[in-house]
């Protein structure tokens, strides 16, 4: 598939479950992305990993701040957040944003591309925590069902748009990965470099399976 990647399977997520459900008022600490993101309107989000700010010098948005910082909800999910850190190191690259989000029932996050300079050269990054019927998200013209215990990269400079047919939230650990240079799964080339269409892919065969 040319805008999905599953990278492990089997992963243990009852720990990073366990955080989740010790702390269920994190979900209403900062609702600032479902109300200013329209596409985003049927979430409900914890920030892991955020945008730097103040924002540089020329930087219109967060979507073209590259550095990140460490968010204050991070402090009651250490096991997310170091799980997220091992996803990196075992990739060879740096950890960027991360974010839990929850899907409400029947809801639905609205076609999009991710745009800006700090999207472009990242992978993204979805692992599935809780999916009661699976969770479905497409990209260009590709579709895959996404399953409890498994990583995905998927293309998110893509058109993508995701859905919940289940009656309970849809939950995704969702986090961002800079890659080495030359490596990576389905980013872009530097704007203004002399590179043309997507970096080399990285093969998934000496990955661990279970990547917990």
């Amino acid at each position: 598939m040319l805008h999905f990647t599953k990278i492990a399977q089997g992963v243990d997520t009852r720990p990073l479950l366990a955080e989740l459900d010790a702390a269920p008022g994190m979900w209403f600490v900062d609702t600032s992305r479902q109300r200013r993101i329209r596409c985003q309107r049927n979430t409900r989000n914890i920030f892991l990993r955020a945008p730097r700010k103040p924002l540089p010098p020329g930087a219109k948005n967060a979507n073209d701040v590259h550095e990140s910082r460490v968010a204050r909800s991070a402090r009651k999910f250490p096991r997310t957040l170091a799980y997220c850190e091992s996803v990196a190191d075992r990739l060879g690259g740096t950890l960027g944003r991360a974010t839990l989000v929850a899907l409400l029932p029947h809801g639905r996050v609205f076609p999009h591309v991710d745009a800006g300079a700090y999207y472009r050269i990242r992978d993204r990054f979805h692992l599935v925590l809780r999916s009661a019927e699976g969770s479905p998200l497409a990209a260009g013209d590709e579709r895959v069902v996404m399953r409890p215990g498994e990583l995905w990269a998927f293309d998110n400079k893509a058109r993508h748009w995701a859905d919940n047919p289940s009656e309970e939230p849809r939950v995704h650990l969702i986090f961002d990965v800079l890659p080495a240079p030359g490596r990576g799964f389905h980013v872009l080339p530097l704007e203004g470099s002399d590179q043309s269409g997507r970096s080399e892919c990285r093969s998934t065969e000496a990955l661990p399976r279970a990547m917990a």
